[in-house]
């Protein structure tokens, strides 16, 4: 469901491309928080070690989700394709070492809004997730969104960079929703 809910708001974003499908987009994480439901980058930052595997199986479904959303595009009279791929096409433009870099800020924005959320504080994820957005820090699970909801052709064409980049930018976001643990040495809450 966690997918689905970022499925949802990426194809907002998808429609309008501006500030106000920035802050739209933060639909997906205040539903996410409410419902108590499982996001890779809501995740990651709290599990442990012997969860990984775990962690795993909640991106696979995550992203399962956005495959039925972005499935919708296909019969939208808008050109959410289009906007998909453009999308797509400037973020394999930066490349995987530079995405992935990127990704980590998106993963420790993530990870912020969250311990907030947890302490009954929602405003941080209001402005988190427009701010990774305006960023240009990818986000893995709003990224699969994208991917999904691009034409076919564009796919098919850029598979193997595709690929390259989606685990740079899983690998980013994990390390940026762990750099809490890492520099303090516990969990951020």
């Amino acid at each position: 469901m966690a997918g689905v809910c970022v499925g949802i708001a990426g194809f907002g974003y998808l429609a309008t491309r501006d500030m106000v499908g920035s802050v739209l987009f933060a639909f997906a994480l205040l539903a996410v928080v409410h419902y108590k439901l499982k996001l890779y980058t809501g995740t990651a930052g709290f599990i442990r070690k012997d969860e990984v595997g775990y962690m795993l199986q909640v991106l696979a479904g995550n992203i399962l989700g956005c495959l039925a959303v972005a499935l919708l595009t296909r019969v939208s009279a808008m050109d959410l394709q289009g906007a998909a791929q453009a999308v797509l096409e400037g973020r394999l433009g930066i490349g995987p070492f530079r995405g992935g870099i990127l990704s980590v800020g998106c993963g420790f924005i993530m990870t912020t809004a969250v311990t907030f959320a947890r302490k009954g504080s929602y405003l941080p994820l209001l402005f988190g997730v427009p701010l990774f957005i305006v960023c240009g820090f990818p986000h893995c699970v709003a990224d699969a969104f994208y991917y999904l909801a691009a034409p076919l052709d564009f796919w098919v064409a850029n598979f193997v960079d595709i690929l390259i980049f989606y685990f740079a930018i899983v690998l980013g976001n994990f390390v940026g929703c762990n750099f809490y643990r890492w520099i303090i040495g516990s969990n951020p809450e």
